[in-house]
């Protein structure tokens, strides 16, 4: 878990933007690799509100190594499926 918290900490310096949620996270060879979601614009009502997902690479001391953008969505929305 504090892998995780330092994570979100992490992100949130270097975005700026706040991280709400840790939606998966794995195990690598390297460390850990993580998803983010990160507040990006907020709107009103909420449900309209941009978020993003990040994909986060950790070393095995939990220090982010790496990060990248890898999806954005409104709040309200769910996936598509195919």
């Amino acid at each position: 878990m504090d892998v995780l918290r330092a994570a979100r900490d992490q992100l949130t310096e270097l975005t700026g933007r706040p991280a709400e949620t840790v939606s998966c996270f794995e195990r690598t060879e390297n460390g850990w690799r993580l998803c983010i979601d990160v507040l990006e614009l907020a709107r009103v009502p909420d449900t309209m509100s941009l978020l993003a997902s990040y994909e986060v690479d950790l070393d095995p001391h939990g220090e982010l190594t790496g990060y990248r953008r890898i999806r954005r969505y409104e709040r309200g929305r769910s996936d598509r499926r195919p």
